[in-house]
């Protein structure tokens, strides 16, 4: 049968993949992974080395919660400051709910200290400033989403934001709503906010229209088309994950299992000498372990994984290649 909606075919071509693959390492599926949409000829993500430079161009850092950013793409983003560009934090909701990971607490103890903990992985990553949207965790699917959106592209037009990293709004397996719902705003805001015709008061305030053209999209399974090398900026990677003390697997992990073992009369010389080490060591060691896997198979010491969808014509107005190719070839005088 034939399938006239190519948007179904994706969708089924991805299941057959996930039922094929099921069981396989990462390193037996990198020939396959390469054959996913956008990808390069040659069946392997891009590998994206530093060095670039990026001088002029600003980066929203998007999350729902006060720990994506820090485990999935801080290396990245830590990178492309170092290179250039300006950076910002976006986080959707306020934690409200809490993990208790790091420290328990109370709804509202929760939301004090991640709002703290965030503005501290901000600083950590060399981000100018961080904006909290302030949705109640794990309720993003009772919002509008069109509110959410247009908040987006107001700050994507205020702050002329060139690139975005956010959750994959198509990841696979992803259990939380705050994660898919924002990657689905995120996404639509990046194409609206070039549109002169959404929301024109904004364009009367002053604001000009201005499309996202770079999106590195992280996920717990992305369809890999880019691989970061992000060996240069592990330790702000690092830094960024000591900062999530309240939730996720860094903060003062390391420091806990240290004195844990000190009770049994025991050590491990992995953690140091001293509470700072320990954390850092933990999360080089166990939290970064993905990371360092990934970055061994691109001859690598460190990498992290996006699907990554780059700058088109349509998105930055400007003439479809085929159709400028063919202009600057047969076009002629006026007579």
């Amino acid at each position: 049968m034939k399938l006239k909606n190519k948007s179904v075919s994706r969708e089924l071509n991805r299941r057959n993949f996930l039922a094929l693959t099921a069981g396989f390492t990462i390193s037996q599926l990198q020939p396959l992974l390469g054959q996913n949409l956008g990808q390069p000829p040659a069946g392997r993500p891009f590998l994206e080395r530093a060095g670039a430079r990026h001088a002029g161009k600003v980066l929203a850092a998007i999350q729902p919660h006060s720990d994506d950013v820090a485990l999935l793409s801080a290396g990245t983003v830590a990178k492309l400051i170092k290179e250039g560009y300006t950076g910002y934090m976006i986080r959707a909701t306020n934690d409200d709910m809490g993990d208790d990971i790091g420290e328990p607490g109370t709804v509202g103890e929760n939301v004090l200290r991640n709002e703290k903990e965030v503005s501290e992985q901000a600083r950590a990553l060399g981000l100018k400033r961080d904006f909290a949207l302030n949705y109640s965790n794990h309720r993003m699917s009772d919002i509008s989403r069109n509110e959410l959106i247009c908040r987006l592209i107001f700050l994507f037009r205020f702050l002329k934001i060139d690139t975005v990293f956010c959750y994959d709004p198509w990841g696979h397996d992803e259990e939380n709503p705050d994660h898919y719902v924002l990657g689905h705003c995120v996404e639509a805001a990046s194409w609206m906010a070039g549109r002169e015709h959404d929301y024109p008061e904004q364009i009367a305030a002053g604001f000009a229209a201005h499309a996202v053209t770079d999106k590195y999209y992280y996920a717990r399974h992305p369809d890999i088309t880019r691989v970061v090398d992000i060996s240069g900026t592990v330790d702000a990677k690092i830094e960024a994950n000591v900062c999530n003390v309240a939730k996720g697997p860094g903060g003062h992990h390391g420091s806990k299992l240290r004195a844990e073992l000190a009770k049994q009369g025991r050590k491990l010389p992995l953690l140091g000498n001293d509470d700072r080490a320990a954390d850092r060591n933990y999360i080089r060691e166990f939290v970064l372990a993905k990371d360092r896997e990934l970055g061994k198979q691109f001859g690598v010491e460190y990498a992290e994984a996006f699907h990554y969808i780059g700058p088109t014509a349509a998105a930055i107005g400007g003439t479809p290649s085929a159709v400028e190719s063919y202009i600057n070839k047969n076009a002629v005088p006026l007579r």
